[in-house]
């Protein structure tokens, strides 16, 4: 990518990041399948955005709880594993400074809340 990284300042840069991340994920072998079937609704987006323009942006948005809507997903150590590798790269890829560093920061304590409540569903 011969784009300059920039530091994420807004909630342009909140919608470039999710964005960017989704589609890769939609077109990665592990998590396609399961990115395309939960993904296919835009509508799914929105509250992503909202979260992290609440966790980078420290802007007031509706409360996003996102482990709910992804309880029931057929999810192994192996799509978290891959998901925060995507979710690294891409932020790496686009961004730089502190609200990046804080990004993949909070990528890495989502994923490790997940896998852990779901371990005690027999994750």
């Amino acid at each position: 990518m011969n784009q300059m990284r920039r530091e994420i300042t807004d909630v342009g840069d909140i919608r470039r990041l999710v964005d960017t991340f989704y589609d890769k994920a939609s077109r990665d072998e592990l998590l396609a399948p399961i990115f395309q079937n939960r993904i296919s609704e835009k509508s799914h987006l929105e509250p992503l955005y909202q979260y992290w323009q609440m966790a980078l942006l420290e802007e007031e948005t509706d409360e996003v709880i996102p482990f709910p809507k992804h309880a029931d997903l057929p999810l192994t150590h192996q799509h978290f594993d891959r998901w925060l590798s995507l979710f690294h790269q891409t932020i790496d890829e686009l961004f730089t400074g502190p609200r990046a560093e804080e990004a993949k920061f909070r990528a890495i304590r989502m994923s490790e809340v997940f896998r852990y409540k779901m371990q005690l569903t027999n994750f």
